[in-house]
């Protein structure tokens, strides 16, 4: 029979060994501003989802999707390196006042295919490092965005329609692009301008409306028209000194999870453009993909005034990028 001092002893012992599994068990929140639906937020939800399987639940990743941590990407890199967010993932056009480096993949008409998109990231990723690092933080993977379209009440199908158009874009080069082809634009983020555009004080945006984020959009504006503006881009990052306080096999988990999610991305972009465009219709939403050459003239010599503008921000930095991506394309 068992005696009550026995039975004290291996219930503290349980207790025990309970505390020492929840002081081992790591929680990270996980900001992004973007629906779960979004192309980001399925990405996060399997990473989070894989790292937890893989590490027997010591990481265990909580999500704040929709912008709910409070933060937008415009502050996400900041936050991370401080410490307010363990880890985040953040469009990178926002982030052109904290590194210009970041805007490369909104550049407009830079990568006009999702290999091309591919063979920037490729090429730009020591300079992504490199600036993560100056700001306490760690790439973990990079997760395209299909081509960026403008969304509106009409067909913007031409240069004409483009005039006086008040658009929200998702970063301050396109700022520079459709300020230069006639419109109105403004820079503000994608959670934020969902209200102004059902108040009417925006009546436009700039977007790729993938997944959850197109259905949100699509409740407001009927029309899209792909005029193949970029192949954008978002990176998830983590903390450096959270990174660092991981012990290697937990790092080296979280690295090769974090590679598989970034490889699936890019072939789940084989067919998410033909997925978003079965959504639209299903939406009701009328996709123009037909541009006059007069209409594409002006959309690239506007676009060629956001790319200039990044050349001279980047000084000497932007020349070796450039040419190495060149060279890659130009590659049998």
């Amino acid at each position: 029979m068992t005696t009550r001092p026995a039975l004290i002893l291996a219930l503290l012992l349980l207790l025990l060994t309970a505390a020492v599994a929840q002081a081992q068990t790591i929680r990270w929140n996980m900001a992004n501003e973007y629906p779960a639906t979004s192309i980001q937020g399925e990405a996060d939800a399997r990473f989070a989802r894989e790292v937890g399987e893989r590490t027997g639940g010591r990481i265990q990743i909580v999500h704040q999707y929709d912008a709910s941590s409070g933060i937008r990407s415009k502050d996400m890199v900041t936050a991370i390196a401080r410490g307010t967010l363990p880890i985040g993932n953040t469009f990178m056009g926002a982030l052109g006042a904290v590194e210009p480096v970041f805007v490369l993949p909104s550049l407009p008409f830079l990568a006009s295919s999702r290999e091309e998109a591919r063979a920037l990231a490729e090429v730009a990723r020591p300079a992504y490092e490199r600036a993560l690092a100056r700001h306490n933080q760690r790439l973990l993977f990079l997760s395209p965005w299909p081509a960026a379209g403008l969304w509106a009440k009409k067909p913007i199908d031409s240069a004409e329609a483009l005039t006086g158009l008040r658009v929200r874009t998702s970063d301050a080069s396109a700022v520079l692009v459709f300020k230069a082809a006639g419109a109105l634009p403004v820079f503000i983020s994608f959670t934020d301008a969902l209200p102004l555009l059902k108040t009417g004080e925006i009546e436009a945006v700039v977007s790729a409306g993938d997944g959850g984020a197109g259905e949100l959009i699509a409740q407001v504006l009927r029309h899209f028209t792909a005029i193949e503006y970029a192949y954008t881009m978002s990176m998830v990052t983590i903390n450096a000194d959270v990174w660092r306080a991981l012990d290697p096999p937990l790092q080296k988990t979280v690295l090769a999870v974090a590679a598989e999610v970034e490889a699936q991305q890019w072939e789940i972009m084989k067919t998410r453009v033909a997925a978003n465009d079965a959504m639209r219709r299903a939406a009701g939403v009328m996709i123009t993909t037909e541009l006059s050459p007069e209409y594409r003239r002006v959309l690239r010599a506007a676009g060629q005034v956001a790319v200039d503008d990044w050349v001279q921000k980047m000084g000497a930095e932007a020349a070796p990028i450039l040419d190495a991506y060149r060279k890659r394309l130009s590659r049998p």
